[in-house]
């Protein structure tokens, strides 16, 4: 196994907080939901364009619901490769006044600021990446990160919850379309590949099956 640092080998450290159910269910992590669109796939090489990160919450009746969107066009750094094919794939302009997008920076803070105020809220030791094809997501995160400075994320460096296998289990699908539909989610393939879109639609998936899973097995460990 592959640990890239002394702090991935330890357990989650007790918060000081009281733990909440949403912290006790995922060992003191807290999932939150991430999708990325890109101007290619080399996290290194390729602009990141766009993030959005969906928080989630426990409600009254002890089911996993979304929770706020956290969203932001960002920049290209200095020296990104732009691929066509994926700007196409995408629609994305990167450099169109009306995106109002941030510098890399920046647009990273504005996610993970509240991601790591709702870590501290709930009583967690670390978020945890949830995505569909996750490795994908955090690969540019980590990226993009690492050119900002930015000492610590507030995600797990290496582990994640990919639904794209949780759905491959659930439903026997795991193209997030036909998982959405397997799961009977609505899904608006005119909307897809808009960051926002597509992580509400992971974050509703994964709910659905955590719901499903808990109430198979009636330990929702909360």
């Amino acid at each position: 196994m592959h640990v890239e640092t002394v702090e991935d080998l330890i357990e989650p450290i007790e918060p000081a907080s009281p733990r909440t159910p949403v912290a006790r269910r995922f060992r003191g992590f807290l999932p939150v939901v991430v999708d990325v669109e890109t101007a290619g796939f080399d996290p290194i090489k390729n602009a990141l364009l766009e993030i959005a990160a969906v928080l989630l919450r426990i409600n009254a009746k002890g089911r996993w619901e979304r929770g706020e969107t956290l969203h932001s066009h960002v920049l290209p750094f200095e020296g990104a490769r732009l691929d066509p094919e994926a700007l196409k794939f995408n629609g994305i302009d990167p450099y169109h006044p009306f995106r109002m997008a941030l510098p890399e920076k920046e647009a990273l803070e504005k996610i993970f600021r509240p991601v790591r105020q709702e870590i501290e809220k709930q009583g967690c030791s670390r978020a945890i990446l949830v995505g569909h094809n996750a490795f994908f997501d955090l690969a540019f995160v980590k990226a993009a990160a690492e050119r900002c400075k930015i000492k610590r994320s507030p995600f797990h460096s290496f582990t994640t919850l990919d639904t794209a296998s949780l759905a491959g289990l659930a439903y026997g699908q795991t193209v997030l379309a036909r998982a959405a539909k397997a799961a009977g989610l609505e899904w608006n393939s005119g909307r897809a590949h808009s960051a926002i879109y597509d992580a509400e639609l992971t974050a509703d998936l994964f709910c659905a099956i955590v719901n499903r899973w808990d109430a198979l097995t009636g330990d929702p460990k909360t």
